[in-house]
C-alpha cells in the first residue's frame, strides 16, 4: 500500500495566514504541528515514509522536504502548473504503478482533521484490502451532521458484501456541492454521505478509469510513462501538464464510473476549509469563543480570534473572526469566512502581490 498527499492548495480561504510562498497546509494554524505533519503522522502505521508521496508545486517542495525529513526526496513529485486533483492522482499513479504494478493507493488530501485516528486506519485498511482484491474505485464518505453547502455529497445505493466490519455500499450518485434547501433534502433522506475527497484503489484500477473516460489526460500520462526517470522527464512532465484542462477527479472519473463504492464510519472529520470551520473544531470558552494568542473579551460570544503576535481585544461583539498577522487583518462575520477567497482575488486583480 501507497499514500499520495495532495499538496498544491492555496488556502485563500484561510488568508491572511495563508499565502502562495506558505499555503495553509505547511502551517501550524491548529496546534503546535503543521497541518501537513500531522497528515504524514496520522498516516505512519498504515503507510511508512518510503511508501508516502506528495504531489506539490515547485515552489512548496523545498518548505516541504524541511518540514518532513523522513520522506525521499524522490517522493515529492513536482506538478508544474496546478491542474485540479485528475491529473495530479494519475502522475501519482504512474509513479506507483512502475514500482509496483498492482500497488494499492490511498489518495488523501494534505489539510484534513481526524478526531479519531485509529478508527479512520481501520476504514482506511478496510478499503484496501477491498481494492486490492477486485478493480473497485473507493471512496471514503463522512455521515454527514447537519445540511452542508460546503461540501459534495455521495448517495449510497446497496450495500456491498465484503466480510468487513465496516459499512460498504455502492454508489448510486455524487453530487456537487448542493444549495441549502437541497442540501437539507439529503440529510432527510438519510441515504447521503459528505464526499471527503480521499479514495482508494490500485494504481492500475485508476490509471484504465482515466484511459476510459479522460482520454486526453490519459495519452499525456502515456508520455510521462516514457519519460520517468529519462533526462527529459521534468521537460515532458511541463508540457504535458499545459496542454491539460482543470478536471477534478470527481467530475472527470467517479461520477460516469460503475465501479464505485463508498466506505463510511465516523471518526470527527473536517476537511478545515476556511476560518468557520477551524472556529468549529476548535476548545472554545464559556462564552463560545475559540482563541489562540492575547485577547480581553467583553460581553464577546461565539468568535475566533488568531493573533498570535498582537494583543486582540472584542468589546460587545458576536460571531466575529479576527485574524492578525504582521502585515493584514481580517475581520470577518462568522459564516462568511467563504468569501474570503475573494479578498485574495481582490488583491490578486489589485496588483498588490506583497499582501498575498
Amino acid at each position: 500500500m501507497f499514500a499520495v498527499i495532495m499538496a498544491g492548495g492555496k488556502g485563500s480561504r484561510f488568508w491572511p495566514r495563508s499565502r502562495e510562498k506558505m499555503p495553509k497546509h505547511l502551517l501550524d494554524i491548529q496546534g503546535e504541528r503543521t497541518i501537513i505533519r500531522e497528515t504524514v503522522d496520522r498516516i505512519r502505521p498504515l503507510v511508512p515514509p518510503e511508501r508516502t508521496l506528495i504531489v506539490t508545486g515547485r515552489s512548496h517542495a523545498a518548505e516541504l522536504i524541511r518540514q518532513l525529513p523522513e520522506i525521499p526526496a524522490e517522493n515529492i513529485l513536482i506538478e508544474p502548473v496546478g491542474r485540479n486533483t485528475a491529473p495530479c492522482i494519475g502522475l501519482a499513479a504512474l509513479h506507483i504503478r512502475k514500482r509496483f504494478p498492482d500497488a494499492v493507493m490511498l489518495v488523501l488530501p494534505s489539510d484534513h482533521r481526524i478526531g479519531d485516528e485509529i478508527t479512520f486506519r481501520k476504514v482506511l485498511a478496510a478499503a484496501g484490502r477491498i481494492a486490492a482484491e477486485g478493480n473497485s474505485l473507493i471512496t471514503i464518505g463522512i455521515r454527514p451532521t447537519g445540511p452542508e453547502t460546503g461540501y459534495g455529497y455521495i448517495e449510497q445505493g446497496d450495500p456491498f458484501p465484503s466480510g468487513e466490519k465496516e459499512a460498504i455500499h455502492r454508489v448510486r450518485s455524487i453530487r456537487e456541492k448542493p444549495p441549502l434547501e437541497q442540501a437539507r433534502e439529503f440529510l432527510r433522506r438519510g441515504s447521503f454521505l459528505w464526499n471527503s475527497g480521499m479514495f482508494v484503489w490500485k494504481a492500475s484500477t485508476i490509471l484504465g478509469a482515466i484511459e476510459k473516460f479522460l482520454p486526453e489526460l490519459h495519452a499525456g500520462l502515456l508520455r510521462i510513462r516514457e519519460a520517468l526517470g529519462a533526462e527529459r522527464e521534468e521537460e515532458i512532465v511541463g508540457e504535458v501538464y499545459s496542454a491539460q484542462k482543470a478536471v477534478s477527479i470527481d467530475y472527470g472519473v467517479m461520477e460516469k464510473a460503475e465501479n464505485v463504492l463508498v466506505v463510511s464510519r465516523d471518526f470527527d472529520w473536517s476537511d478545515l476549509g476556511s476560518w468557520d470551520a477551524l472556529w468549529e473544531v476548535s476548545e472554545k470558552d464559556e462564552n463560545g469563543n475559540a482563541v489562540r494568542g492575547s485577547w480581553i473579551g467583553i460581553d464577546a460570544f461565539d468568535s475566533l480570534v488568531h493573533s498570535p503576535g498582537k494583543m486582540v481585544a472584542l468589546v460587545g461583539v458576536r460571531d466575529l473572526l479576527v485574524v492578525e498577522t504582521d502585515d493584514a487583518l481580517l475581520v470577518c462575520r462568522r459564516g462568511r469566512s467563504q468569501d474570503v477567497r475573494k479578498v485574495v482575488e481582490a488583491l490578486e486583480k489589485d496588483g498588490r502581490k506583497r499582501y498575498l
